[in-house]
């Protein structure tokens, strides 16, 4: 087990043992680092740290943006908790330990002839730490990681391993799909996969009016639908996924840097950095830009439809809201950027999900869409945040737990029905509040 002073990783390299997340807003100062290799490792640190009276949080690679794995006590680092451990076909699953980047799990399963149903739109996050703290794609049939999780193993309070699924410890297992990190450590997940697949994306510019006014049968027509408005226009981009047979089109290697590196990064880098300097050039720029857009089709395996590289940084709030009230939510959301001073150079996402069973997730026994805001990194973005989280809350908003927002337990219990039910099982498995940080204390109470 290898011990460290200083954090590296893609959460970023603090000085003199700092922990920095992705988008640089949150940072800590553990007592102490670890980077177990083993489950033994993981359990022996865990019990060490219990022995010391230190807290325990478990870090991915620093991509939320709430202080979800901040710690003044133990920090463990995923880097060496790496690798598939178990492919089984016949089962129609993938076991892998938990600190293993999705861009690995992806590109093994896809070199085994296998995939994911769904998944969100980055690839740097470990497993466990897009599953805990609710990753999801769009979709109209699957959407969140956590529900494709069919087995898991967590190390508890007192250094015991859990091995959790439908059948085994089944309480612990509809908990710790989406935990929070508030149960234990997960040290392995296991996945249902499926023959892999192509999927065809259609890519369209549409009118704000009408991609709103037509969303429910866009979403219902199309397995993913998703779209972006530009604040400051009238004008969406649409994405459609759609699985085909084929044969794979992907986008041509100049034509895809192009629209994927160039545009999407390399330009919309520059843009905000102008934004960001001068604030009253935003609108116009958003008017060019979302202008600029085209239509494109092109067909490939899903994890290069399903992601994307995101290199110019943020910071992000995402509510899930019911469904029947998405679209007036984002309306009125329009609204308070049209009539307010707000420059916003970030485009407005608004994915899909089923209701599921898991207690924690943001789809939660109701059919959700999302609606996400987002600032350029070192932008003031707290007036803007905090005017839409109003408008999200008045409609029963859940937030993301790994995206910026303000609400806490008293509110959360209101708007999850299963709430107690999660936080009934924190008391039993950590009652000394081992795995808890400030954040834990808002958002699940004491």
């Amino acid at each position: 087990m290898a011990v460290t002073d200083v954090i590296g990783g893609s959460g970023g390299r603090g000085s003199q043992g700092s922990w920095r997340n992705w988008a640089g807003n949150v940072t800590a100062r553990p007592a102490r680092t670890v980077a177990p290799a083993s489950t033994e490792e993981l359990a022996a640190a865990v019990r060490a740290a219990a022995a010391d009276g230190l807290t325990v949080k478990a870090a991915g690679t620093g991509h939320s943006f709430t202080p979800a794995a901040a710690t003044y006590g133990l920090l463990i680092r995923p880097e060496r908790l790496t690798g598939i451990r178990r492919i089984d076909r016949a089962a129609g699953t993938v076991t892998v330990a938990a600190g293993t980047p999705l861009k690995l799990l992806n590109r093994t399963l896809s070199a085994h002839g296998l995939s994911l149903a769904n998944m969100g739109d980055i690839m740097e996050q470990t497993v466990s730490g897009a599953t805990s703290t609710g990753t999801h794609g769009t979709g109209r049939d699957s959407a969140s990681m956590a529900a494709q999780i069919t087995a898991l193993e967590l190390v508890t309070a007192d250094g015991s391993v859990l091995r959790c699924s439908a059948e085994e410890n089944p309480e612990v297992f509809a908990g710790a799909r989406l935990g929070l990190g508030a149960l234990g450590v997960v040290s392995e997940l296991t996945f249902a996969v499926e023959p892999e697949f192509l999927l065809t994306a259609r890519e369209e510019p549409m009118p704000f009016d009408e991609v709103t006014g037509r969303f429910d049968e866009l979403a219902a027509e199309n397995e993913h639908f998703e779209f972006y408005w530009f604040p400051h226009t009238g004008n969406c981009n649409t994405k459609r996924n759609n699985r085909s047979q084929g044969p794979a089109a992907p986008p041509g290697r100049v034509s895809g840097w192009v629209e994927d590196e160039l545009l999407s990064n390399g330009v919309f880098q520059v843009a905000c950095a102008v934004g960001r300097a001068v604030p009253a050039a935003i609108p116009g720029i958003a008017k060019i830009s979302s202008r600029a857009l085209s239509a494109r089709t092109y067909t490939d395996i899903p994890y290069k439809v399903f992601t994307s590289p995101r290199r110019v940084r943020f910071v992000e709030m995402e509510y899930a809201l019911p469904r029947v009230a998405a679209i007036e939510a984002l309306g009125e959301l329009k609204a308070l950027v049209e009539r307010s001073d707000f420059k916003v150079s970030f485009p407005v996402e608004v994915r899909t999900a089923p209701a599921d069973d898991i207690a924690l997730s943001t789809a939660s026994d109701r059919e959700t869409v999302y609606i996400a805001v987002h600032m350029y990194r070192r932008t003031p973005f707290q007036a803007y945040f905090g005017a839409t989280e109003r408008i999200m809350a008045a409609h029963e908003g859940r937030p993301h737990w790994g995206k910026l927002h303000t609400r806490d337990a008293g509110y959360l219990a209101e708007v999850y029905p299963r709430f107690g039910e999660f936080t009934a099982l924190r008391d039993r498995l950590d009652p000394e509040r081992r795995f808890a940080n400030g954040y834990l204390r808002q958002v699940l109470g004491g």
